[in-house]
């Protein structure tokens, strides 16, 4: 048998983290055990649904590197791939069950269902259709709502991959809508059949859809077939674990995170984890890695807090993997100064936690790298003891004499092999300590408070421009 699975979005809205991780289950599993991955798209609720929703949620998906083998785009055996283009597909299966008996059209007004299910509130019951049924119908047109009829009420029992054995009574079976009036399927007739015409054999999905389990595998008896194995997914927790992630609480549009300046790697690896463990202590996962471990044993039953301190540590680490021109690349970063940006990537891969936390290093605390900095008298001796006036301008000069022993390029720890001994000296004679040497040199080659140390600055932008800047530093004391 080969595995068949499927992401098949409504297009209601952006794609969010749960939605994604529903897709990339599915994507592993398929990529795991060599099997097709298909992207459909469930457009039969037109009321609700976004502009531009479709293109976004590929967009989304293609960002991420879930890449499907059928779909909208790319065709496939069992195309279309949009329920919206499956009208006939739908009717073709109404009409079968209306032949074996199992379906019906409504002949009830909205009227006198609210008024039926308004006796059922009063009377402290549950409201179930069936309860209605009409003893004789006439045939179905096409205008009225088409029911199904459930063939046995009874207790169903199925077997879940993640949740085991699962099983509701008799008040889970009612006789929902097939087709309504006007002509569109609802979910629950819709996906059955999809599922069926495109031979899947593992649907994952929510929680929420384990109540409605009964209704679908009704239908499956009726019409003879045999349902997928299904999967069911714990949920994704926000408000400190209480309740589920929603678009209310804080779920983000996939794509705001590209904007944020994480890896689509970073989000699939975040993904993941988020209620599946790959059995050990082991976090850090390239997708290659998630296909070859992913293991649908191995989902946890309940639901799973999202973390965003978590999420951009994880970014961080996956964007430290990347070499130093890949990390400008990926990270878009631009500065005026190729060399000096190039040497700068080590300072941004240990401090940024994204590549919108990197943009704003190179534009705040890094941009003295490329600009010479407008510098404060009072600033330089800020870290001068009141017993030394002099000190500041007699600390630089000491600077400016070792530096221009140097060669033109060092690395950080040369640099500061070089100039520490006198600081230290200065410590030794002043209680100004070793600040007093080392304050109003970063001082005098940043203009700012906050800024990398003297020694990685002075590797940064060379002895020549660093001399130059101590110079003027100098000038205005």
């Amino acid at each position: 048998m080969t595995v068949r699975t499927r992401f098949a979005p409504s297009p209601t809205g952006f794609l969010h983290v749960g939605s994604a991780r529903t897709a990339l289950y599915a994507w592993l599993y398929a990529r795991k055990h060599d099997g097709k991955f298909i992207v459909r798209i469930e457009d039969t609720d037109k009321g609700r649904e976004v502009e531009g929703a479709i293109g976004h949620m590929m967009e989304s998906l293609k960002w991420l590197g879930i890449q499907w083998d059928e779909s909208i785009d790319v065709g496939g055996p069992y195309e279309p791939y949009i329920q919206s283009s499956r009208l006939d597909s739908y009717r073709s299966y109404a009409l079968r069950l209306i032949d074996a008996g199992f379906a019906y059209p409504d002949p009830y007004t909205e009227e006198e269902v609210e008024a039926f299910r308004k006796t059922a509130e009063e009377e402290k019951r549950p409201f179930l259709f069936r309860d209605h049924r009409p003893e004789t119908t006439g045939a179905w047109d096409g205008s009225q709502p088409l029911r199904f009829k459930v063939p046995t009420i009874k207790r169903f029992e199925w077997e879940d991959a993640v949740m085991g054995t699962l099983s509701a009574g008799e008040e889970a079976l009612d006789d929902f809508i097939l087709i309504k009036g006007d002509g569109y399927p609802t979910y629950n007739f819709a996906h059955v059949i999809d599922d069926i015409e495109m031979k899947i054999t593992h649907v994952m999905r929510g929680q929420e859809f384990v109540s409605s389990t009964p209704k679908f595998l009704s239908l499956y008896e009726a019409l003879n077939e045999v349902p997928p194995v299904f999967v069911t997914l714990p949920p994704i927790l926000g408000d400190g674990g209480n309740k589920k992630l929603s678009k209310r609480d804080g779920a983000k549009d996939i794509l705001d995170y590209r904007r944020e300046g994480y890896l689509p790697e970073t989000l699939v690896n975040f993904l993941a984890l988020l209620g599946w463990s790959p059995g050990g202590d082991q976090e850090f996962f390239t997708p290659f890695g998630l296909i070859e471990a992913f293991d649908i044993s191995r989902i946890q039953r309940s639901g799973a807090q999202f973390d965003e301190d978590k999420l951009k540590h994880l970014n961080r680490e996956h964007m430290r993997l990347l070499s130093d021109q890949e990390y400008i690349s990926r990270g878009q970063l631009h500065a005026t100064d190729d060399v000096r940006l190039f040497k700068a990537v080590p300072l941004l891969k240990e401090r940024s936690y994204t590549f919108a936390e990197a943009r704003e290093m190179l534009e705040g605390e890094l941009s003295c790298l490329f600009r010479s900095p407008e510098l404060s008298a009072d600033q330089l001796k800020a870290k001068e003891p009141a017993e030394r006036a002099d000190l500041t301008k007699e600390a630089l000069e000491g600077v400016l004499g070792l530096l221009e022993g140097l060669p033109a390029q060092l690395p950080a720890e040369a640099v500061k092999m070089a100039l520490m001994p006198y600081a230290d000296s200065q410590e030794a004679l002043l209680k100004g300590g070793r600040g007093a040497v080392l304050w109003p040199t970063r001082y005098a080659l940043s203009g700012s408070e906050r800024s990398p140390d003297p020694f990685t600055l002075i590797s940064i932008l060379g002895i020549e421009e660093a001399s130059s800047r101590i110079r003027a530093a100098l000038a205005i004391l």
